[in-house]
Order: C-alpha cells, then sequence, then structure tokens
C-alpha cells in the first residue's frame, strides 16, 4: 500500500464573485512563484512570470490586450486607465488602479496587505492595494468617491477582500492601533484591515462585501507573508474581458 501523495497547491485561488458581470479574478499562489519586482534590479524569472501573464490575457478570448500595474507605496493614488494601448503598463507611485471599458485588467502585488476588488455590472473595475496606511487613511472611501464621480454609484458595486493577514496574526503598536482604530493603548494591539476595510465600504454604501476565508501568515503553506519572513509577493488580478 503507498502513502497518499500529498496535495498538489493551485496556481491560483480563483474568485467567482464577479460571474454575473463577466468579470474574472484571482490572486496567485506561492507554487505560482514570486512576483515581487525588486527595485533597482527586478529578478528575472519575475518578469518572466509578469510577461507569461501578459501572453495569456492576450491570448484570451476575447483579448485582454493591457495589464496595468504600479511600483506600489502604500499610499492613496489611484490610476484611471481610460484607453486600451496594448501591453503591460506599470505606473510609479500607486495603489489603485480603475478601468472603465472592457479589454483591460488590472493588478497588485501583495504578501500580507490587502487585496481589494471592486466591479461594477457594466464590466468597470477597480483594484487596490491596502496596507495599514492605506487602511488608516481611508483608501476605499478615498477610491469609492472616485468612482462616484465616475458614475459608479456604490450601491451597485460588489467588493471582495482578497487573502491577507488575519487579525488574529496582524499585531501592531500603539501609534499604529491608534491611527487605525482611533483608539488609544500603550500595549501593542491585534487588528483585522479587512474588517477594517470592510466597514469603510458598508459606511460608504456597498452592499455587497465578501472576502477570502485565508490568512497569508496561517496559510503560509499558501501565500507569502511578510510577516512570516517571507520576500516574495503573489498578485492579485482582475479582469473584464
Amino acid at each position: 500500500m503507498t502513502a497518499a501523495e500529498p496535495e498538489q497547491l493551485p496556481l491560483r485561488e480563483p474568485i467567482d464573485d464577479f460571474a454575473a458581470f463577466g468579470i474574472s479574478a484571482f490572486v496567485t499562489t506561492r507554487a505560482a512563484g514570486d512576483y515581487g519586482l525588486v527595485e533597482p534590479v527586478p529578478d528575472t524569472r519575475a518578469l518572466g512570470r509578469w510577461q507569461e501573464l501578459r501572453h495569456e490575457l492576450n491570448a484570451s478570448i476575447p483579448p485582454v490586450r493591457m495589464l496595468a500595474s504600479a511600483r506600489q507605496v502604500h499610499g492613496t493614488t489611484m490610476v484611471e486607465h481610460a484607453d486600451c494601448t496594448p501591453g503591460w503598463l506599470r505606473v510609479e507611485n500607486a495603489d489603485g488602479h480603475v478601468a472603465l471599458s472592457r479589454g483591460i485588467a488590472l493588478a497588485v502585488t501583495v504578501a500580507d496587505c490587502v487585496p481589494v476588488f471592486i466591479a461594477h455590472p457594466s464590466g468597470a473595475i477597480a483594484l487596490l492595494h491596502a496596507g495599514w496606511r492605506g487602511t488608516a487613511a481611508g483608501f476605499v472611501r478615498k477610491a469609492l468617491a472616485r468612482l462616484r464621480a465616475l458614475n459608479l454609484e456604490s450601491a451597485d458595486l460588489a467588493i471582495y477582500l482578497g487573502p491577507a493577514i488575519c487579525g488574529r496574526c496582524y499585531e501592531v503598536n500603539p501609534d499604529v492601533f491608534e491611527q487605525l482604530t482611533g483608539w488609544q493603548t500603550v500595549r501593542h494591539r491585534h487588528v483585522d484591515l479587512r474588517a477594517l476595510l470592510a466597514e469603510q465600504a458598508k459606511e460608504a454604501g456597498v452592499r455587497r462585501v465578501s472576502a477570502s476565508p485565508f490568512c497569508t501568515r496561517c496559510d503560509n503553506d499558501r501565500f507569502f507573508s511578510h510577516r512570516a519572513g517571507d520576500a516574495g509577493r503573489q498578485i492579485g488580478v482582475i479582469v473584464a474581458p
């Protein structure tokens, strides 16, 4: 009798919450490899993975001609991609993207921070990278205000909070805890970033908010985690073909 083979880790965790809108999304796993582009000289293997993703999107039916990403800085800048210029666009100093027309894929890199996927029935999509700084700065509230200015009402949107560090694992110092919650403390405390981001979304009028069951640190065999000591990064991708 032979021992059972260990379960093979999938390359991606699919997100099915936007299927009714004709929009797909996923987060890569550790098995897919590191997508982190370390400055100033990115690893050629990581660059190759991005290029493979670009080619895969372009070969899909209908083809997704543009892949947008950014050098992330833990801020609240969101870039609007109004056209569909073919290729891989990597902008500077941004942590969010929005695309109003189909044929565009948006991507963020994460290791413990929260990938915030946003979709609208029209096919408009947005994607945010939100760590504690972005959460404390109200990134979701600011992004939703921007989307309302683009005639995308919060009540019509669906939001999914992807794999990220959970509240049991994420401990912060008193200063960060106060910035996130408004409460003063003299001890280190645990904080659930996804819960805070969900509150921001619901307070802004979003009715459909869901979250991944995975924690990047608890499920470190499946995802890269900065708090667990990993240098690697997975990516969250949302596509409106």
